[in-house]
Order: structure tokens, then sequence, then C-alpha cells
């Protein structure tokens, strides 16, 4: 097992507008949300990443005038001088600071092969309209513009020929409306390139950590290319897409929590009785944010409880079993409220755990009814589930800082 990193001459933004340009990707925000982002930005990435701000509000969000406007939109950019191409194949370094913590990545290109034939792996499922859309606009616009969030495990040389290269002078260094700081090296030296090249090669797998959806599309317009030409020769861009990877060590999963409409017709007496089965349970003065694996906080009704899952309602064995979100399921969420599945239930909704407890109390105070909280998801977890070829139930890692799109374009010819 080798993994294939390919260095790439990135078209990127000139160094005065990085920070107006740099976008959070495409799918954490909805249609008005974006059109909000965008009003007092006219560099905004999101003018390509979702063009349908540029267009009345009437228009179908998957029309094909969308793709073609992001097409326009990401040309003119370039033609204006907004961005610039990188005359040589590159590497860069992006580093994220949030909350004083740091996480640095490698923007790389990878290969749709290794995906194709699992080095690269992945823990979810993907929903075809979300591909076909994504697939609609690499295709339209000829070029990746929002990276891949991958990770590996944390390999000594590889840190230690990036930490060599944040000495020298950023390409970029801003902070953003968030508070996030977000600072990019380039690495040219061919030698490194080389070496880092090599020393993937090591790397027995890497892992989508985020943007399963942007992947799936990246590999179906490679494939869609290669059919257009036939006599490809494994070289031209369009067989690689763009990436971040990130070593294991260096990142954190936020928990992702639950909040439910209603009781499945249950008193609140019945539905406390119903839980007893599986979970020790007890009522807490404080808001419970989980510390540890198998237990979950819950609101309800202007009180906390503690929860806790018995012994014997999983296994501790499976990989997949023992994980906090199935356990939720298996024994509360399916059986006790009847959501079999959470992804096409309209009674449950997600909660990023960067909007915090009180997220969680408000919604259940105002339009749900019940709120979980839960302990976080670990890159172990995700990693060992992932190798073997099993998928992760839906909404269970959060990933936080997220990579900026725009600041690095990978045209695929």
């Amino acid at each position: 097992m080798m993994a294939i990193i390919k260095a790439f001459k990135a078209i990127r933004p000139l160094k005065d507008l990085a920070s107006k340009i740099a976008a959070l990707p495409y799918d954490v925000m909805n249609s008005q949300e974006a059109r909000e982002m965008v009003k007092d930005n006219e560099y905004s990435f999101l003018h390509v990443d979702r063009a349908e701000v540029n267009l009345s509000q009437e228009v179908n969000i998957y029309d094909k005038i969308v793709y073609e406007k992001a097409k326009e939109v990401l040309d003119n950019m370039i033609n204006d001088g907004l961005y610039i191409q990188e005359e040589k194949p590159s590497l860069y370094i992006y580093r994220q600071t949030m909350n004083g913590k740091t996480q640095t990545g490698l923007v790389i290109c990878a290969s749709i092969d290794d995906y194709i034939n699992n080095k690269i792996k992945k823990h979810e499922l993907t929903r075809k309209d979300k591909e076909l859309d994504r697939i609609n606009h690499v295709d339209c616009c000829n070029a990746n513009t929002g990276p891949i969030f991958l990770t590996y495990r944390n390999q000594s040389e590889i840190s230690r020929i990036i930490n060599k290269w944040i000495q020298s002078k950023a390409l970029y260094d801003f902070i953003s409306d968030d508070g996030n700081g977000h600072t990019v090296w380039v690495i040219n030296d061919n030698n490194d390139i080389e070496e880092l090249t090599r020393l993937f090669k090591d790397v027995d797998s890497l892992y989508i950590a985020d943007g399963h959806h942007r992947a799936k599309s990246a590999v179906e317009v490679g494939l869609k290319r290669r059919r257009e030409n036939p006599n490809y020769t494994g070289e031209e861009e369009f067989n690689y897409f763009l990436a971040i990877a990130y070593p294991d060590n260096e990142l954190e999963v936020l928990d992702y929590n639950r909040t439910v409409k209603d009781l499945n017709g249950l008193s609140e007496e019945e539905f406390l009785s119903n839980i007893e089965k599986n979970f020790y349970i007890k009522a807490s003065k404080f808001p419970v944010k989980p510390n540890r694996k198998h237990t979950f906080g819950m609101y309800m009704n202007h009180v906390w409880y503690e929860l806790e899952a018995k012994e014997g309602t999983f296994n501790e064995d499976d990989p997949m079993d023992r994980l906090d979100v199935s356990i939720l399921q298996n024994n509360l969420l399916s059986p006790i409220l009847g959501i079999d599945d959470p992804t096409k239930s309209d009674r449950i909704e997600f909660i990023g755990g960067i909007r915090g407890i009180k997220e969680l109390e408000k919604r259940a105070d105002k339009d749900m009814k019940v709120s979980f909280s839960m302990f976080a998801t670990t890159i172990d977890d995700i990693m060992s589930i992932a190798d073997r070829g099993m998928i992760m139930p839906p909404k269970s890692t959060w990933f936080e800082p997220k990579p900026r799109s725009g600041l690095f374009i990978h045209r695929l010819s």
C-alpha cells in the first residue's frame, strides 16, 4: 500500500485578497445564509461555490444555469487578475488556528485511483443528489475548488519537513471573521517535494475526514474525462483532485448532538422508565457535556439528566456497535422514539458541537422536546471503522476548524 501525492500549479489569490476570497465550505450553510454572507463581499468565493447567490431566488439551485454562472465567475476572477497561477508545481502548507489550537496540513493533489482502490478510505455514505450537484460544478468549472479534508497516521519525517518550511515567510496570514487564523506557505524546492512524495508512499492509507461528497464527485469527473480521452496516460490533471492532508494527532473531532421533536406518544414518565431498561439515569443540577465514552447528556423540560449505557446493551469488540452514536440510536432513538432512519426522519435534527450545549437547551425549550449531548467520536474510531470497510452512522463526526475554499484551485485541464 502506498499513497500517491502530487505537486501542482495552484491558482491562488493575490496576497491582499486572500482574506476576502477565502470562504467556508459550500455545504455548511444553506442558500439563504450564503446570500447573507456575500452581501458585503464581492470577492467571497461563495460566488463560485454557491453560484446561485448571483442569480434570482427563483432559480433552482441545481439548475444548469447555476453551474454555468460558477464557471463564468471563476474565469472572470482569474482573467481579472484576482488570482495568479504558480509557475512550477508546488506543495503548500495550510495552518489553521482556533481557540489557540493549531492544525497544520499539506495541500496536495490526491489520486483518483487511490480513491477507487480504497487507499483513500471513506467512513460515510454519500447521497446521489449531493454528488450530482458537485459533479456538475467541478465538470462545468473544469476545476476542483473545494479541498477534500484528509487525515493520515502521523509520520515524524513528514512533520519534520513541514516544520522546516513554516520557518519561512508565509504566502498568506490572516484572521477570518470567525476569529480563526489561516496561514499558508509554499514548498517549491524540488528536493523537498520529491522527499514528501516519497514519504507519502510509506503512508499506508489516507482517510477522508470531511468532504465525502466533494471527493466522490471529483473522482466521478475524473472518470468521465478518462472516457472522453481514451488515450489518457494517467498523468493528466483530471486524474488528481485537490486535498489537504492533516496528521491525525493534530485533529480535533467535535461532538455532533441530537434534538428530537416529540416523545413518540409517550408521557415524560413513560419515556424515562423506558430509558432505564438500557441506561443508568440520574438528574443533574448542571448541563451535561459527556467527558467519557458511553455516557450521554439528555435535556427535557428544563432538566438535565446523565445517561450511562448499561453493560450488554452494545458489543465492545465491534468498532461500529460500541460507537456512542450507535448506542444511542440502537437503544433509545429507534426502540423508544421510533426514529429508525435518522437520515430520513423529520423528527430529529443534528447540531454541531461548535454551537455548544446552550443550543440544545434552546431548541428543546422552543420547537423540539428532548435533546441529547454526545461524547465526541475519536479519530481512532473513524480509522478503525474505515479500515474494516464499514460505514459510520450518519452525523457521527464534526470537524472544526474546516479548511477554507478559494485559497487553492486545481484546474483539471
